[in-house]
């Protein structure tokens, strides 16, 4: 009779700090974030958690055009982190998110990249991409990806958008862009500063910096959508990104802060 007392003791133990448990990591975060801030957003989701071990983050990455159509259709995300400022306010304007939950909390620039084994010398600037050696040029797609859309601009603001369109591959968004140059899909690429400053490409290849005057800013915005609405959980993030540490990490990764021009 003990043993099926201490039997049963233990089951509900097991019970009681397995529900427990579960409730501590019920809670989460499900993301929808522009693909040119994935490493980024991977190591503020790391940092966040330490701090907050009950709050899970999902992050599903794309480009913000594909996911401004996906949450019209009612893809079930609590922010949107995206890279052109026209999506965010859209949704807010259709009831889709929540107002006065709208922010630029960063602005991203580009590069024009090469491989490292590359001949081509990436001080020459952008004139760069009329080289023999460039038989292909990846951007991201401009119709809905912001960072192809200032790839475009800046070709066009530099005289070199006729030349170079037969070269031109094209990336669903910046991070299989960014793949493409990568994996030698491409010669060089023009991809977001953040990703060439990640660690899979910052040994790989040599970029040059393309200048902000070339191209409209790329603002990044997030905003709260409905399914977010009240969570603390959601709160606490955007506190974070906009915190020390948060700070920091975009800053790291070449993102400068509005208003300033410059990483803080």
């Amino acid at each position: 009779m003990k043993k099926i007392t201490g039997f049963c003791l233990i089951i509900i133990l097991i019970l009681i700090f397995g529900f427990s448990a579960f409730v501590r990591a019920s809670e989460n975060i499900l993301i929808a974030s522009a693909s040119n801030l994935r490493f980024a957003m991977h190591d503020i989701c790391h940092d966040f958690q330490e701090e907050n071990p009950s709050i899970q983050t999902k992050v599903s990455y794309g480009s913000s055009g594909n996911f401004f159509a996906q949450i019209k259709q009612g893809a079930p995300f609590d922010i949107f982190f995206s890279a052109d400022a026209t999506y965010p306010e859209l949704l807010e304007k259709e009831g889709l998110a929540v107002k006065e939950m709208r922010e630029v909390y960063a602005v991203g620039n580009i590069v024009l990249w090469f491989p490292k084994e590359s001949k081509v010398a990436p001080d020459t600037g952008m004139h760069a991409v009329t080289s023999s050696e460039v038989m292909k040029l990846a951007i991201a797609n401009p119709r809905h990806a912001p960072y192809g859309l200032a790839a475009e601009e800046s070709l066009r603001y530099y005289g070199l958008w006729e030349e170079v369109k037969r070269k031109l591959i094209y990336g669903e968004n910046i991070s299989q862009t960014a793949q493409y140059i990568h994996t030698g899909a491409a010669d060089a690429g023009i991809i977001a500063l953040s990703l060439a400053n990640s660690s899979k490409m910052l040994h790989e290849g040599k970029y040059w910096m393309i200048p902000d005057e070339s191209h409209s800013d790329i603002e990044q915005v997030y905003v709260v959508l409905k399914r977010g609405k009240g969570k603390k959980s959601v709160r606490k993030f955007l506190d974070f990104i906009h915190g020390k540490n948060g700070s920091n990490i975009l800053s790291r990764y070449g993102f400068v802060f509005p208003g300033t021009g410059e990483n803080r």
